[in-house]
This record gives structure tokens, sequence and C-alpha cells, in this order.
């Protein structure tokens, strides 16, 4: 591995368990230190100490999932969190961001995901950012869809589907 090469993996690496670090601070210490990533109303905050762990992070983020019509998955702790022990039925999308089908078919399945107005979630593994969970699920090509429900995979494609092709897959995913 070249230098330039080794720096940029563990710049990559630095950067990553910072962001980490920061998603990790209790919810209104994060409302305070990124108070623009948040639009929800919260009570005043009390004393928090910015050093300890906090254990209310991933019920918040799950309860952020049930909103919104997908979520990137952040590391392998949170797709087994959020993916493997999910309640729903969660599509994952694997893609790249040079991917050109990819950039195609990630707003297509999103579409077909909000159709199903919350009975099925969408998570986004980035491979460049996740080579371990793609590796783990057999990914070769992107992008490779896979469909999970409890815990297990149920069904994939790979390449790109029309509209109608995927609101036919996602149907078969929750059993319509």
């Amino acid at each position: 591995m070249g230098a330039p090469m080794a720096h940029r993996l563990l710049v990559r690496r630095v950067w990553t368990l910072s962001v980490q670090d920061i998603r990790r601070l209790p919810s209104s210490a994060a409302a305070i230190s990124t108070s623009s990533f948040s639009t929800s109303l919260q009570s005043p905050p009390s004393r928090v100490s910015l050093l300890s762990p906090s254990r209310s992070l991933p019920r918040t983020l799950h309860q952020m999932s049930r909103r919104d019509v997908s979520f990137n998955v952040q590391d392998t702790e949170d797709f087994t969190e959020r993916v493997v022990n999910s309640q729903l039925p969660v599509l994952v999308d694997f893609h790249a961001q040079w991917c050109g089908p990819c950039k195609i078919l990630g707003p297509r399945l999103e579409k077909a995901v909000a159709k199903q107005k919350g009975r099925v979630a969408m998570a986004k593994v980035d491979i460049d950012e996740h080579t371990d969970l793609a590796i783990e699920y057999g990914v070769s090509a992107v992008p490779t869809v896979i469909a999970m429900r409890g815990g297990d995979v149920v069904d994939h494609f790979v390449g790109i589907k029309d509209d109608d092709e995927l609101d036919s897959f996602v149907s078969k995913v929750i059993g319509q």
C-alpha cells in the first residue's frame, strides 16, 4: 500500500471515529453541540457530561428511522441494530458514490419504499465505507439490493429495475 493511500485510510478512520464520538453524545448534548442537525423541540438542557457514554442514542436513531424513508448505515453495530434486529422488513441498498446506475436506482427505490407508508424500511450502505458488510453479504457488483426480514436475507437483486419491478419487489418483501 502506497504512502498516500495509507494516509487517506488513516485520515478516514480518524474522521469516522470522531464523527461516531459526536453521535454517541447524550441527545441534549448533541442538540447543544450540533443544533443545526436537529429541528425537534427539546426541553432545556440539563447538566451533561460530554465524557460519559450515552445509552439513549440508539433509541433516538431508531425513532428517527421510523419517520424517514431511508437511512445511511453508520457502522456494523448500526447495521445490526437497525437492519438485522428490525421489526420491519428492510431493503438494503449496497451502492457506491462513483456508480452511475446506483444514482438512478437509489431515488427509485426510496420512492417505492415511501409508497408503503412505514411497512418497510430502507438502509443505504456505501460499499467503499463499509467493505466488511459488502463482503459479509456477498456483494460483488453495485447496485445490489437485499431484502431482510427477521435478520434473514429473503430476496435480492443486482442492477437497475424500473418503477413497476421495484413496486412488485417491495410488495413481495412485505408479503402483499
